[in-house]
């Protein structure tokens, strides 16, 4: 995989809930590269199909039986496929899930592609039935505290840590790090939950009970800037959002290259803004809006 100092990597939603918009945009990312920043690459897109039992991150999204596809489409652009497979609470007798066990299988035969985990139980099985593969520490782990993170990435297990998003302007702190632990931090950038909610981590243990089948309702968020649900323009508002004006002036001048876009539960138009926001020059968000558009009668309503 390739690498490069003085780029931003970007690692994207969706690598089975998006493919058919990375299958039109990616050749348009690598086709004209003069409408795209020349700071910034795409490092890894992750995601995993709909029902995965080891899944942590979002239930019932990811298209299924896709997995050559996707795979062909990463081999093409030499791009990172990232496994989300962050659920918190596997337990021994989930390891033998057959549609995961493929999926790693399927997976693990191209060099460079990652897993995105939680269960320090799933990291041992994996890392030892599939060697090929490099590991990102899960933020659903919300290590919301600094000396949670700085333990994290001082873990030779992991490529990647990706902290709680209320860390992402601690640069008392981040700035201390050494070069290796910076290469390694991989910030949230356009989180729209409220730095104030408390219940992250039991909204993250709801999904993961229901991605292994437990019944029960949905985790209901009690902060009250959370109603409207998922809205970008609110994401830009919160103190932990971070912008590319802070990704080229701040983040990456001093050392960190690595930034996650969220939205794998979103609808691929909002993900197109993300894609237009983090990587598009602004004078050429039009003619990417017409290529993915493609039919230029294309009625919203």
């Amino acid at each position: 995989m390739k690498t490069e100092e003085s780029k931003v990597w970007y690692h994207l939603p969706g690598l089975f809930e998006f493919y058919d918009l990375y299958k039109i945009f990616l050749p348009l990312f690598y086709g004209h590269r003069d409408w795209f920043y020349d700071w910034c690459e795409i490092g890894s897109i992750y995601g995993s199909p709909s029902d995965c039992l080891w899944g942590g991150g979002r239930v019932g999204f990811g298209q299924n039986g896709i997995e050559k596809e996707v795979l062909a489409l990463c081999r093409e652009y030499s791009i990172s496929a990232r496994l989300a497979f962050s659920n918190s609470l596997i337990e021994e007798k989930h390891l033998a899930d057959n549609k995961c066990n493929r999926l790693c299988s399927v997976f693990s035969k191209n060099p460079g592609n990652g897993i995105i985990v939680h269960s320090e139980l799933l990291l041992d099985y994996i890392k030892n039935k599939y060697q090929d593969f490099y590991f990102v520490s899960s933020t659903t782990k919300v290590l919301s505290e600094f000396n949670q993170l700085k333990k994290e990435l001082n873990r030779p297990e992991f490529k990647y840590v990706v902290p709680d998003f209320r860390l992402n302007k601690d640069f008392e702190n981040l700035f201390l790090l050494d070069e290796h632990q910076k290469s390694k931090v991989e910030f949230l950038c356009n989180e729209c939950c409220s730095p104030n909610c408390s219940a992250r981590k039991t909204c993250y243990e709801n999904v993961s009970r229901k991605n292994l089948g437990i019944d029960e309702e949905n985790h209901r968020c009690i902060a009250s800037e959370n109603g409207d649900g998922y809205r970008f323009s609110k994401a830009m508002k919160s103190s932990a959002f971070v912008g590319i004006e802070e990704i080229q002036n701040i983040y990456l001048k001093n050392g960190f290259s690595q930034f996650k876009i969220e939205g794998r539960s979103l609808g691929s138009a909002i993900v197109l803004e993300f894609l237009l926001y983090y990587l598009t020059k602004p004078e050429c968000h039009l003619e990417v809006r017409e290529s993915i558009y493609l039919d230029n009668t294309l009625d919203l309503f």
